[in-house]
This record gives C-alpha cells, sequence and structure tokens, in this order.
C-alpha cells in the first residue's frame, strides 16, 4: 500500500477539499498503488525510471480501473492523464510539506504534451433548439418541462453541471439570481434570464413537494416519495440523446452550454472580466479560452479592422 494515504485524505478534507476531489484523488492514487503492486515496486524504492514506466502503463489498455481492478481497454488522453500524474505530485508534495519520506522530487513527475484541439460550438440557433427540444421530444410532459427548465438555467447561468445538480431552491431569489459555492469553495452570484426565470417558475408550480433539491427524479412520478437530485450523468446523457435527435453535428455536452454562454456573450460585447466572474474562473486566461471557442468574433474582427479589408475599386 501507499504510505501514508488515508493522512494524505484526511489532510485534503480537513483543508475543505470537495467530496468529488478527494475521490479523485483516492481514485487516482489508487490506480498507482494497483501498478506498483503489479509490477513488484515498493513505494520507497520508486525513481524516474518508474514513473516513465507509469506513464506508459497509463496509455496502454493494460490499465485497471481503480474500484473493479479490471482492464480498461481504454487509452487515457493526454488531459486525463495528466490530471492522474497531478496527483500523484501533489502527494508527493504533501509528504514533503509533513517531512515524510518521499522518494522522489514531485518536480520529476513530469505532465504530458497536451494536444491542442480547436474548440467548437455549436451555433445559438442549433443551441436554442436543443435548449426547447426537451418539452416535444419527451413523451411526460413533467419531464419535459423540467429538462427544459435545466437547459433553459445552464445556458442562462454558465454555471457547472455540478453546480447545477448542487443547487437548493434557496438558493434562488425573487430577482433571479442565484448563489453558487463553486469550484475550490469560492462563492459567487449567477444570474437568470426573464425567459429562465419564467421556465423555472413555471416547473416549480409543479412540484407538490417539501423536497429542497431544485431539479429532482420523478420516481414513479411520485414526486413527493423522492429525496434524491438529479445526477450529472443523467443530464449529460439526456444532452446526448436530444442533440442526435435534432441531428446537431458539433459535439455538444452540459460543457458545451457553458462554453456556448461564454462565447455568445463575448460576440454581444461583454466585458472578459466580468464573464471570468460569472463563470467564477480563477484566471481570465480560463475564460479566454473558453471564449475562443467559436471563430465568429475573430472574423468579424477581420472583416471590420483589416487595413486591406475595403474592396479595391482599381481591380
Amino acid at each position: 500500500m501507499i504510505p501514508y494515504l488515508d493522512d494524505f485524505l484526511l489532510y485534503l478534507k480537513t483543508n475543505n477539499y470537495s467530496s468529488e476531489t478527494i475521490y479523485n484523488y483516492e481514485r487516482d492514487l489508487t490506480v498507482f498503488d494497483k501498478f506498483l503492486a503489479d509490477s513488484s515496486t515498493l513505494f520507497n524504492k520508486i525513481d524516474k525510471r518508474i514513473v516513465s514506466q507509469y506513464k506508459a502503463y497509463l496509455t496502454s489498455k493494460d490499465r485497471h480501473t481503480a474500484i473493479k481492478k479490471e482492464k480498461t481497454n481504454i487509452i487515457l488522453g493526454s488531459k486525463s492523464l495528466n490530471r492522474t500524474l497531478s496527483c500523484l505530485r501533489s502527494f508527493l508534495k504533501y509528504l514533503i510539506e509533513m517531512d515524510l519520506p518521499c522518494p522522489i522530487p514531485p518536480e520529476v513527475v513530469k505532465m504530458a504534451r497536451t494536444e491542442k484541439k480547436h474548440g467548437q460550438v455549436a451555433e445559438l440557433a442549433d443551441l436554442v433548439k436543443l435548449i426547447e427540444s426537451p418539452e416535444y421530444l419527451e413523451k411526460n410532459s413533467l419531464v419535459g418541462l423540467r429538462n427544459r427548465t435545466i437547459l433553459e438555467v445552464f445556458f442562462s447561468t454558465g454555471m457547472r453541471i455540478s453546480e447545477l445538480c448542487s443547487l437548493d431552491r434557496s438558493d434562488i431569489d425573487n430577482s433571479g439570481r442565484i448563489f453558487i459555492m463553486g469550484k475550490g469553495k469560492k462563492e459567487r452570484f449567477v444570474y437568470l434570464t426573464p425567459r429562465a426565470k419564467n421556465y423555472l417558475e413555471r416547473y416549480l408550480a409543479t412540484r407538490q413537494d417539501s423536497v429542497k433539491a431544485l431539479f429532482i427524479p420523478y420516481a414513479g412520478m411520485n414526486v413527493s416519495q423522492t429525496k434524491k437530485r438529479l445526477s450529472p450523468n443523467y443530464i449529460q446523457m439526456k444532452i446526448k440523446q436530444y442533440r442526435e435527435k435534432l441531428k446537431i453535428n458539433v459535439p455538444t455536452s452540459a460543457h458545451s452550454l457553458r462554453h456556448g454562454f461564454a462565447t455568445y456573450l463575448a460576440e454581444s460585447g461583454a466585458s472578459p472580466v466580468a464573464i471570468q466572474i460569472l463563470l467564477g474562473h480563477e484566471s481570465l486566461d480560463t475564460t479566454t479560452r473558453y471564449v475562443h471557442a467559436s471563430d465568429k468574433f475573430a472574423e468579424d474582427s477581420h472583416r471590420k479592422f483589416h487595413p486591406l479589408a475595403k474592396e479595391d475599386k482599381t481591380v
């Protein structure tokens, strides 16, 4: 076993890391522990060569899942690989901070080069179709109204899917402001458009229960019996279904709606700093990557400001 793992997880908890973050750290370090066990390597004997072998293991189909210990047959992408390596690096930093034995310096665990993909966001008209689609694609009218409300709130606020699933009714005031406890325990407000506020009021009018969660599953259509929240997986699955039925060819997910929120605010002239605050980003560079998901703003700027953009009448 990796030494001091339980202490590390307790350290994360006492430092107010989210339960999801702690779960991810535990899962990724369990994968590393399994790798060491399979290669008969003691933790205190790891070196640069072992780290290199671990990176190769993570990008092979021989990698085992943390929970079931089964082969995944799925090769990790560079971002997932770096998340796993970053977890190991954080654990090594913890050992040094606590004056515990650490076999290698954290900087030995180097990140992999990531591919730079050209970001894509569906056209605004397609996003609107997607948002409106649950009401006519769902056979059950209550499910259709609830799911449309979810998508309206998503695109109105630009919040993360984890933030949306954690919402309580009490988080929303009468003006349409929503109080968010976001990533890294950072607090912020996001705002509903009148359209989204209208759908949220219509959805809440159908609720005959006292459950505090804003979006709940209809367990046998007996709302008063359910104590659960909708899961992120359910929402992602539904967005995928709607996109496929509407034949929207640009890959679209809950995160894409967040990208679209930022992109179309920017194209309408919104300040990047304001978008940064609404998204809950710590760095403006992160916000800029979201806004770059569309080429329309760059294309319009090129046509408007390029010194040779005016048609040459002499040709």
